[in-house]
Parts: structure tokens; sequence; C-alpha cells
């Protein structure tokens, strides 16, 4: 007599592989995650490994002394490398369904199936709340919970990289919410001039923001993820108008860019319909969009535990529950001074621009 063998790809374990492959394809974020510190958002699996509940990101600036010539002696010139760590901390993440025997028929292959579309919209759209939420934090804060004296303060830190609108002006004083109140409907849109001006700002902030490097196209690249309010209005510059007849051609070649991308002065700008309005702050009541212009090492993500799934019986097999289950952290990478790394915290890789975008 054989015994049945359930198929290969009905097993958990192909289960969990596909769940996670999927996780994967749909997640809007993906082209910009990584393990190398050229991603804008960089992954640590260290933890997969082994035990533990955080992982350290470093960073080691560039030198900036000038170095001898000549037969001028070395010895005694050396420049002290100056390095600077951020602890990101993980913790469980989890969610689940549950039917009864008289909704679905009582099998764990129709359950998982019937479930696994839920569950996996769940995972990258929790993930996608988390990496914006991060983007507009305030050392650690997200923005809605943030004092205003933690904004003044997180401001003071960051203003080399830090925009209200059309002009660095703006900023009054290093009061948030006065900076805010500079943002005009009208003259503070977001659009290709001030997109350039963020990255001029990147370029010259103290420490500087890397820009990405595109394997194959020997370009540098900022991504600056908008709001659609905020892509509408960039697309409605004529001045970005004949630049992108170029750019669908090259982009096409390429295969680089996705549906909605713009190409703009070593920018890519990539709408996120999750990017929302602080609201009505700014000048005479003008809503108030978040643009983060971003570089390499702008957010870290440490993983312990991929998403993995597991079902479970109640109330005396009446009912079936699938559960999905991961262990991970995700913060933006902000890096400080002095002996514990704490102190004029900096965020690394994200400048951050604020502009007036009414709705439609």
């Amino acid at each position: 007599m054989a015994d049945s063998v359930a198929a290969t790809g009905l097993t958990p374990q192909q289960w969990d592989d596909r769940f996670f492959t999927e996780y994967l394809q749909n997640h809007p974020f993906r082209p910009y995650m990584g393990t190398d510190e050229n991603s804008i958002i960089q992954v640590k699996e260290d933890l997969t490994k082994k035990a533990g509940d955080s992982v350290t990101f470093g960073l080691v600036n560039k030198l900036t002394g000038a170095g001898v010539t000549g037969s001028a002696s070395l010895e005694g010139n050396e420049e002290a490398m100056d390095s600077r760590s951020y602890r990101l901390y993980v913790d469980q993440r989890r969610h689940a369904v549950r039917l009864s025997v008289m909704e679905e028929q009582r099998s764990a292959i129709p359950l998982r199936e019937a479930a696994r579309a839920v569950l996996k919209d769940w995972t990258y759209e929790q993930d996608v709340e988390r990496i914006i939420a991060q983007l507009g934090g305030i050392n650690g804060t997200l923005y809605a919970a943030a004092s205003e004296a933690a904004k003044d303060t997180w401001l003071v830190d960051n203003a080399d990289r830090v925009l209200f609108g059309a002009a660095t002006s703006n900023n009054a004083g290093n009061d948030h919410s006065a900076s805010l109140l500079n943002v005009d409907a009208a003259g503070d849109k977001l659009t290709a001039s001030r997109l350039s001006l963020m990255k001029r700002m990147a370029l010259t902030a103290s420490p500087k923001i890397r820009p990405i490097r595109i394997a194959g196209m020997n370009r540098r690249y900022y991504v600056a993820f908008v709001s659609p309010h905020c892509m509408r209005d960039l697309k409605a510059d004529p001045t970005l108008t004949d630049a992108q007849r170029e750019v669908v051609i090259t982009s096409q070649n390429e295969k680089f860019f996705q549906g909605g991308d713009v190409d703009w002065d070593g920018i890519l700008v990539h709408e996120v319909d999750g990017i929302e309005t602080l609201g009505a702050v700014g000048n005479a009541g003008a809503l108030v969009d978040p643009v983060f212009l971003c570089g390499a090492h702008a957010v870290g993500q440490a993983i312990c535990k991929r998403w993995n799934t597991n079902t479970e019986q109640f109330d005396y097999g009446d009912k079936d529950g699938v559960a999905v289950r991961a262990i991970d952290g995700l913060r933006k990478i902000i890096f400080g001074s002095g002996a514990t790394d704490t102190a004029d915290t900096k965020d690394h890789g994200v400048v951050t621009g604020y502009f007036a975008a009414a709705v439609d």
C-alpha cells in the first residue's frame, strides 16, 4: 500500500516561500532596498543567523585633509577617521485571519490560499506606511506625535537639509511651525528648480548626502518620494516638459524607471500615494505636503525573521486561523555626535522639503 504524499508546491514551507517572494515583488520600495551601503533602504540580516535584539549601522565620514606632497613627512600628519553609529532595535509584528468551517472548506490548503492575498497586502502596506512615517519622523518620533519643541530641535540640527517651499530663507529662525507659515499656496509648489535646490542642499550639507549609483549606468542619482499632488504640480512645470521627451526614450532602454517616474537633474522622482498632507499648516491655511529627497543609507531595516505563516484550529476544529509573523526593525538612520552618538543628531540620507499642495 502506498502512502499519499502532498504536492511539493502545497507544503507549508513552499507556501511561505511563495508568500515572501510575492511580498517582495509587490513592495513599491523594493527597487530602492538592498544589503549594500549604496541602497536608499539598507537591509541588514545579521540577526537571521544569530540571537540579538538590535543591529548597529556604522558610518565613517570621508577624509577632508590635504595629505602631503613631495618628500614631506607623512608620519605625524595622518588624519583621524570620524566614525558614527546608529543602533536599530527589532520587534515582532503579527496579524491573522480566522474562518469558520461553514464559510471555508475544511482544509489548510484552501484556507491558506484564501488568506494569502489579504495577508500579503497587509504586510507590504504596513511596510510602506512604516517607511513613509520614518522618512518624515523627528529624531525617532513619528511626525504627528512629535512636539513643537522637538520639531524645533530637529530643525536646528538639520537646517542644512530642510527646505520650506521655494527658498532656504523661508526657514524662520529654525522655528518649525513659523517656517511652515512661510509656505504660500501660490508661490511654494514643487517645481523642477526647487527639486534642483534640494539636490544642491544634499551635495553641500555637512555631512554630505551621498547619491546612489545605478549599476551599469555609470550615473549617480538621488530619489525624491513625493505625494500625488506634488507630482501633479511638478509635471505642470513647463521647464520639465521638453526635458521629459528625451527621458522617455532613455528610461525605456535602461528599464530602470517605474510608471509615473520623472527624471530631472539627476533626481528620480517617484510618486507614492501613501504620503499624506500635513494639513492646513501653511500661509493662510495652505495645505502642505512633505517631499523626501533621499541618498544612500537613508533608512535602515534589520531583519531577524522574515515573514512566515502558521495555522491553528479553534473551537473543536470548527474554525481555522492563519497568521503571519516577522521580527524586524525599520528606522530612518540618524547619526549624532558625542560619546554615545546621540547629541545633535542629523538625518543621514534625507533632505526634507515642505511644499504647498492644494487638493484638486
